[in-house]
């Protein structure tokens, strides 16, 4: 048998194994029972004998189905031979909607008056010559398969099996897959990285989000699972590993929100003897070639903004640059004009203001005591609503106290026009620009709810944000011990300049940390690393008060010949939902978890006996805390 095969087949290079022994790589139904996809028939295949495979979509009359794959539906007829159209449909009646079928059969063109211009198969049909159940489904399922369907996504999760059989997560998880195997293909061929797996069971790391532990056999001993690969790809960087990449599983014990899991996927990247300029190049480049061919096209280089005009100018320091309604600071026409809540001597004072286009008609009190209180809430702080009337003057309950001059001078620094709505806030920077960045967001919402176009959903704005403060004050308050913490993560190199702030006056010390952000949204975030032992020591030990004695590897390696470098991680579940224009990444993800941090399909997480909790030294604490 041996020598059979061997003499069968010629001796072919490992390269050129692909062209004799896969000649069908590009046909979807290679290696298959069927023939042709239920989206792949058009009218060049009439008269073709064809074998299809799918899932029962719906049968119209006694004679006539549509049968649906990953790839479209195709319409199929029962012969007209009554003998044989007698014995299939009695084999069709028996099958439920979403029972699994192949039909064998001849493709034959529909009548010009039964074409259906709105599928892609409408021209054709398949006249059935055999018909097979290969699985037939339950008389009725929990909920239907189409887009269409008006179910909750608790349902939708729960039943996840059957929700991804619709075309949107069909659509939406195809191109997740095309995108990643696009960004192997630019980061291994074209930048000769190398890819390379890290473990999932480690130790704490310093800083940053909450992680997931697991308990192991050896009693009070437990793993992390690691909130990204941080010190794993720096450590790869020390062995010389120079170009890593790594498409990343990561954990976070944190709540779920529309743009974060419990569990996601990064594309980790790190580079050797670099500096952010070959980061920059490298991920547009990344992005560039990855891109969905259907969407606009991007280009590059992609603009820059410092961390400080960001939060000046859109309150937020990942800011949607696809519209205006940006942040105007008119303190020095305010301040001294009488009205007490634009009083203050603290230098820490501003007064700002935003349009809001055709506000007078849209924002409604009912939606602006909405928004004032939902401000007071989440930014303790409370904004000052103008409406320009038709004539110019204005409604406000300050207006009686300001000069025509300065009311005008506010007008003319953001473009009002009669029919506008001005939004003022004053108070400390910090809050004001806080209050502002929200207020600009939500009154996007609400105009566009009302049909005035501001995102443009085609359009992709990237820009990279630069240049934030390496450390920040924590919430434990300026007098306290440890009352910094990391802006980005403690491994962040400081600016070159600034370095030597780090040892004197931390607060003004900017990082190299630079995030992209697209459409509003922070899909990657990066910074040049710290390579310096004696410098990384310091920062977790004396600025931060971090317990060291878990990073004594770290900080050995860092002094075992450790190359400049830097990296960054793309948040790829954020990435696709924006690309499949979906507003959360559970729509992207196959098997999401719920805001909780739930499976619903499987039950996760579930009980574990006593029997199991004691292979670990573990007892359940049954009072609860």
């Amino acid at each position: 048998m041996f020598t059979f095969l061997r003499s069968s087949f010629p001796r072919v290079h490992s390269r050129n194994f692909r062209k004799y022994f896969c000649p069908f790589r590009k046909s979807l139904s290679s290696l298959s029972w069927r023939t042709h996809t239920c989206g792949e028939l058009r009218g060049v295949d009439v008269g073709s004998q064809v074998t299809l495979c799918g899932w029962l979509q719906f049968k119209r009359y006694d004679f006539m189905a549509t049968l649906r794959d990953a790839h479209g539906v195709t319409q199929f007829v029962l012969p007209e031979d009554q003998t044989r159209r007698i014995t299939l449909s009695k084999r069709l009646d028996s099958a439920y909607p979403e029972s699994v079928i192949k039909v064998k059969g001849h493709v034959q063109r529909r009548p010009k008056d039964k074409s259906n211009e709105k599928m892609p198969t409408g021209d054709v049909e398949v006249v059935a010559d055999e018909l097979e159940i290969l699985n037939n489904c339950s008389e009725q399922l929990p909920m239907q398969v189409h887009d269409h369907t008006n179910v909750t996504d608790a349902t939708r999760m729960l039943f996840r099996y059957l929700d991804l059989r619709s075309s949107r997560m069909q659509r939406n998880l195809r191109r997740r897959s095309e995108v990643a195997m696009k960004m192997r293909e630019y980061l291994w061929k074209q930048h000769n990285f190398v890819e390379v797996e890290t473990p999932n069971l480690f130790r704490r790391t310093p800083g940053g989000a909450k992680e997931f532990v697991v308990p192991t056999h050896q009693p009070g001993q437990f793993y992390s699972l690691p909130q990204s690969p941080q010190q794993f790809k720096q450590l790869l960087m020390v062995g010389a590993i120079d170009r890593y990449f790594q498409v990343a599983r990561c954990f976070r014990d944190e709540g779920s929100r529309p743009d974060r899991q419990p569990e996601f996927t990064q594309v980790d990247i790190e580079m050797s003897f670099i500096d952010q300029g070959c980061i920059y190049r490298l991920v547009e480049g990344l992005m560039q070639y990855c891109w969905p061919s259907d969407l606009a096209d991007i280009r590059v280089p992609f603009p820059r903004m410092k961390y400080e005009q960001a939060i000046n100018q859109y309150g937020t320091d990942k800011p949607d640059t696809r519209f205006g309604m940006t942040l105007v600071d008119v303190t020095s026409t305010l301040e001294d004009c009488g009205v007490s809540v634009f009083e203050s001597t603290s230098p820490d004072f501003v007064i700002k203001v935003i349009r809001c286009p055709d506000g007078s008609k849209h924002l409604t009190k009912r939606k602006l005591d909405h928004l004032q209180k939902t401000c007071q809430d989440k930014c303790s702080i409370r904004f000052l609503p103008v409406v320009l009337k038709e004539d110019g003057s204005w409604k406000s309950s300050i207006a009686k106290h300001l000069l025509e001059e300065a009311k005008a001078s506010v007008a003319e620094a953001v473009d009002a026009v009669p029919g506008d709505a001005l939004l003022l806030c004053a108070g400390p920077a910090n809050s004001v620009n806080h209050c502002l960045g929200f207020l600009r967001l939500n009154c996007a919402d609400i105009l566009e709810a009302q049909g005035i176009k501001l995102r443009d959903p085609d359009c992709f704005n990237f820009l990279w944000v630069d240049d934030f403060p390496l450390f920040l004050q924590s919430e434990q308050g300026v007098s306290s011990e440890g009352a910094l913490e990391s802006a980005h993560h403690p491994f962040t190199a400081p600016v070159v300049r600034d370095e030597e702030l780090v040892y004197s006056d931390p607060l003004k010390v900017r990082g190299q940390h630079y995030d992209l952000v697209l459409n509003g949204v922070e899909v990657a975030g990066g910074s040049i690393r710290i390579h310096s032992s004696q410098l990384q020591r310091y920062i977790l030990e004396t600025i931060l008060q971090e317990d060291i004695s878990g990073m004594t590897h770290l900080l050995q390696a860092l002094k075992s010949g450790c190359p400049p470098h830097g990296g960054i991680a793309i948040g790829f579940d954020r990435l696709i939902a924006l690309l499949c224009g979906e507003d959360t990444i559970r729509d992207v993800i196959a098997f999401p978890k719920t805001a909780d941090g739930n499976d619903l399909m499987s039950g996760a997480p579930s009980e574990v006996s006593a029997e199991d909790l004691s292979r670990y030294h573990i007892s359940i604490d049954q009072k609860g805390s």
